[in-house]
């Protein structure tokens, strides 16, 4: 394959958004569709992607990502503080494999919904494709720093899609959306900044100090030659080369004694260990991204205002990348913490899963009503990662996939309405099953996926969550089993809910609303609305029935990933307690 692959999935929709930058302002089809093709080659990248990765291949370090791409992207020495690099640091493992996928799908998806945008076209377009380069970005990088640019650089078309292209209130709702997630930001770039003072690039520090590498074996030689003198102080400040690799910060051998951010540093902040500290700083600006129960509020007013082109967007990608942050980056660096905090972070889960599901059930507008079954099965994703099990993270990535294809075709089918009656208010309507009998199979079809009917992709992955919840006391002995118990209530919320919704809307003797009679034209599916929704609900099925699909690419990745985090977490935990005693 080519081995610039994974570069060509991150810059094919930014070079797409070159040539609508070259295009006249008046020429809005071909605009939309050098997108369409944009999407399309990137989808097309994905899914070739998806085929030829090794799902049999451990990710466990950098040795294990496949199709690396790794390139010296800035790099300087400053005198005693050793030298100063950044690497253009790509790779792929069976975590992030399948939210790329997940992206490319979803990408072509948005952009066909986007067909019905005629407000600035051209600007709209443009942003639509560096959100997309941002969020393939995000899934791919490996090096902190370019991780970090990428999710920063989210915020800036997504702040101006619903600012502009918005309801009545995208003023309010943008910057909500911006304020929340710049502070998450805030929290991760301390941590970052923390982390890079305190690890060392091994490979990089033997070559600043002329050792030489003939092979393979030799440089793991050479590399755990470097990682023994460091735990030494045997190597002089200016030959260290600190970095911001993601694989280089799981190892704790790399991390120099002393360092704030050290195992056996002491470093104490609020009588917790700043590792401690800084897990949670990292956490928090993850969990707004997710969004987690109590950081959740502007999920709701964004999704309202945002036209559905970006409400799909937003909860079938944007929010994925929070549950990918904790997995790629918070749980593997700070596993003690993980270990430590392992209650709250499943209560909290279990929080959204309840708060979510109850004020769902309360809604009348059918897009908030939606928005708060995302926050709801997010949570599904905190408590699969708190339990540490082998099924409960396996679970955690599949709900991340299946509810990006499930609430990207939710959303299709709010918009469908809206775009009929400028209206998504449940009480205004009653017995469109009726008037829009095929439309009404798509809307049941999406309610059933989310709420966990079995034969699809939505039951598999809350499955799998419970079954590692309800193990995790036995397995790892982090989670309490009531905790599980309680999140099974969140189940019989979501359908309450969802049928509740169903019957009051589409079943019955047909009623709408008067004052919506006259300008609602509620006419049946269009092909444009069949090619967005017929390839999520295949999706969402064949998932369902064949979940081996996804779970022979993550499986392998995902056992490797609890076994590391659940060894290094309770060894580092009892290292860090003996120190405070």
């Amino acid at each position: 394959m080519n081995n610039f692959i994974l570069s060509s999935l991150i810059f094919t929709p930014l070079l797409a958004a070159l040539l609508v930058l070259l295009l006249p302002v008046r020429l809005q089809q071909p605009i939309k569709a050098v997108a369409l093709a944009g999407t399309l080659v990137q989808m097309g990248l994905a899914i070739l992607l998806y085929f030829n990765f090794d799902g049999a291949v451990l990710a466990n370090g950098q040795q294990g990502y496949q199709f690396v791409e790794k390139v010296n992207w800035i790099g300087f020495t400053l005198g005693s503080l050793g030298r100063f690099q950044i690497d253009y640091f790509l790779g792929v493992d069976g975590i992030s494999i399948s939210m790329v996928l997940l992206t490319g799908i979803v990408g072509v998806i948005g952009v066909i919904s986007s067909w019905t945008i005629t407000k600035n076209v051209k600007g709209y377009i443009l942003l639509y494709l560096l959100l997309l380069t941002s969020v393939m970005g995000c899934f791919l990088a490996l090096d902190f720093f370019l991780f970090y640019l990428f999710f920063e650089f989210m915020l800036l078309p997504m702040y101006f899609l619903i600012g502009i292209w918005g309801g009545p209130k995208r003023e309010y709702a943008a910057i909500k959306f911006f304020i929340y997630t710049l502070v998450g930001s805030l929290f991760i770039l301390l941590v970052m900044i923390g982390l890079y003072t305190s690890v060392i690039d091994p490979q990089a520090t033997a070559v600043q100090m002329g050792f030489a590498e003939q092979s393979a074996e030799a440089g793991k030689a050479v590399v755990a030659q470097v990682q023994q003198m460091l735990q030494r102080n045997a190597i002089s400040s200016y030959n260290l080369v600190r970095t911001f690799s993601i694989p280089a910060m799981m190892e704790p051998a790399n991390f120099i004694p002393n360092s704030l951010l050290h195992v056996l540093s002491g470093s104490v902040l609020w009588d917790l260990p700043l590792r401690f500290i800084a897990f949670l700083l990292l956490f928090a600006g993850f969990a707004i991204k997710v969004p987690s129960v109590p950081v959740h509020t502007w999920l709701p007013d964004a999704h309202v205002e945002a036209p559905t082109p970006i409400s799909v967007l937003l909860a079938a990608i944007l929010l994925k990348v929070g549950g990918y942050g904790l997995i790629r980056i918070v749980y593997p660096i700070f596993p003690d913490a993980g270990a430590y905090f392992a209650v709250l972070v499943g209560g909290l889960g279990v929080l959204s899963i309840i708060y979510g599901a109850l004020n769902a059930l309360a809604m009348n507008d059918l897009k908030k009503l939606i928005a708060y079954s995302s926050v709801s099965h997010m949570g599904f994703v905190l408590l699969g990662l708190a339990s540490l099990t082998v099924e409960g993270v396996n679970g955690a990535v599949y709900m991340m996939f299946s509810h990006g294809l499930i609430s990207a075709m939710l959303f299709l089918v709010v918009g469908v309405i809206y775009d009929r009656a400028h209206d998504r208010m449940i009480h205004n309507f009653r017995g469109l099953a009726h008037m829009m009998p095929v439309y009404t199979v798509f809307v049941v079809i999406a309610f059933f996926a989310s709420l966990g009917l079995p034969g699809f992709s939505g039951f598999i992955a809350e499955l799998l969550v419970l079954v590692g919840g309800f193990g995790a006391p036995e397995a790892t002995g982090l989670l309490p089993r009531w905790l599980t118990v309680v999140a099974v209530f969140g189940l019989l919320l979501s359908a309450a809910y969802y049928l509740w919704a169903l019957q009051r809307m589409f079943f019955g003797k047909y009623w709408i609303f008067p004052g919506l009679r006259e300008k609602a034209i509620l006419t049946d599916l269009t092909t444009r609305e069949y090619l967005m929704l017929v390839p999520l609900a295949i999706l969402a099925l064949l998932f369902g029935i064949f979940p081996h699909l996804l779970l022979d690419k993550i499986g392998l990745t995902v056992t490797g990933f609890t076994e590391l985090v659940l060894q290094r977490g309770q060894e580092q935990l009892g290292l860090i307690l003996s120190t405070l005693r």
